[in-house]
C-alpha cells in the first residue's frame, strides 16, 4: 500500500484553529504535525481541533506523534478537540485511551460547538 505524505492546513474557524490532516499519520508525519500545531497556537487560539476526514491512515507511530501534541498542548493550556475519525480509527482512540485527553466528535460543527458526536452502532 503507498504512503501519502501527511498534509497539515491550519485555517480559524469561531475562534478554534482547525488543522486539516490530509495523507498518513506515521513517522514521516512529525514535521507537518509540528509546524501545523506552532502555526495553530501562535494565534493565541485557546483549542485545536483535528480534522482526521482526509487523514488515510494512522499507525502506532502517528498514534504516539499525537500523544506528544496533545502533551504539549496540555502544558500550554489548549484543548484538543477531534473530529472526521472512521468507526475504527475512534475505536483505536477509545482504546489507546486518546479519547480521554480530547474531545471527539462526528463532525466539524458538532467539535467547534463543544458537542461530543454519538457513538450508536
Amino acid at each position: 500500500m503507498p504512503t501519502r505524505e501527511l498534509q497539515a492546513a491550519v485555517r480559524e474557524r469561531d475562534g478554534v484553529a482547525v488543522i486539516d490532516l490530509t495523507g498518513d499519520v506515521n513517522s514521516s508525519a512529525e514535521g507537518a504535525l509540528d509546524e501545523a500545531y506552532s502555526q495553530a497556537t501562535a494565534t493565541g487560539a485557546g483549542a485545536v481541533a483535528l480534522n482526521f476526514e482526509d487523514a488515510d491512515y494512522i499507525n502506532s507511530t502517528g498514534i504516539a506523534l499525537i500523544v506528544g501534541l496533545l502533551a504539549r498542548a496540555r502544558k500550554n493550556g489548549i484543548e484538543v478537540k477531534a473530529f472526521g475519525l472512521s468507526d475504527h480509527y475512534r475505536d483505536i482512540f477509545e482504546i489507546t485511551r486518546l479519547s480521554d485527553f480530547m474531545t471527539i466528535s462526528d463532525n466539524e460543527d458538532r467539535a467547534l460547538s463543544g458537542a461530543e458526536g454519538g457513538h450508536d452502532a
